[in-house]
């Protein structure tokens, strides 16, 4: 008797959330900026450029929240980040934004983003469904917050550099996440980032 043909699952994009931090655990300074990476990116950090250009040239859309929209949408589509290794492939991603906030967001010259100001898991759910292949979150603290509590991300990368601020916004989750870590590399000897699974692949 032949085996029944098993039914297709039709595959779902990946939430990836990349957080830079200090030694010392803090995602932003004070003034909400990352000046605690300014030292160790651009000029001689070609490995992490490299690396971040893998990383978002295998994407099909990132999603932010409205302050991390607010200062991306302030530099990448604009003819500021014209020199930037990465701005062409950031460009081209479909963008998302998750704000209360914003009845718009458009992206400088090249079209506007979908502003998200429903249920969260509902929506991020969507996107997952809807996408071609993974989506990238930098950023965006609080939506990181709530999407890691919903147990939503899929993938952690955590970029620390060599440095402590001693104060500023701390990145976190609102309870425990287990993590599996798949891989540490350093770059450039400076940064260290770590690639964490959140859940296993079903």
């Amino acid at each position: 008797m032949g085996r029944a043909p098993s039914a297709t699952v039709d595959p779902m994009g990946r939430l990836i959330v990349q957080e830079t931090i200090s030694a010392d655990g803090f995602a932003a300074d004070p003034e909400g900026r990352t000046s605690f990476m300014e030292p160790f990116i651009g000029g001689s950090a070609e490995g992490f450029a490299r690396r971040q250009s893998e990383l978002i040239e295998g994407l099909s859309g990132m999603v932010m929240g409205a302050r991390t929209y607010e200062g991306f949408s302030a530099f990448w589509p604009t003819d500021a980040s014209a020199g930037e290794l990465l701005a062409p492939a950031l460009n081209s991603l479909r963008r998302y934004v998750f704000s209360h906030s914003h009845a718009e967001a458009p992206w400088g010259d090249l079209g506007s983003c979908e502003v998200v100001s429903g249920d969260t898991g509902e929506a991020i759910r969507r996107i997952k469904a809807e996408s071609e292949g993974d989506i990238g979150c930098w950023g965006s603290l609080n939506l990181v917050r709530e999407l890691l509590d919903l147990g939503e991300v899929d993938e952690l990368r955590l970029v620390v550099a060599p440095s402590m601020i001693g104060q500023g916004r701390r990145f976190g989750s609102g309870g425990p996440v287990q993590l599996s870590l798949r891989e540490a590399t350093t770059y450039d000897d400076a940064l260290v980032e770590m690639v964490y699974d959140l859940r296993s692949a079903e």
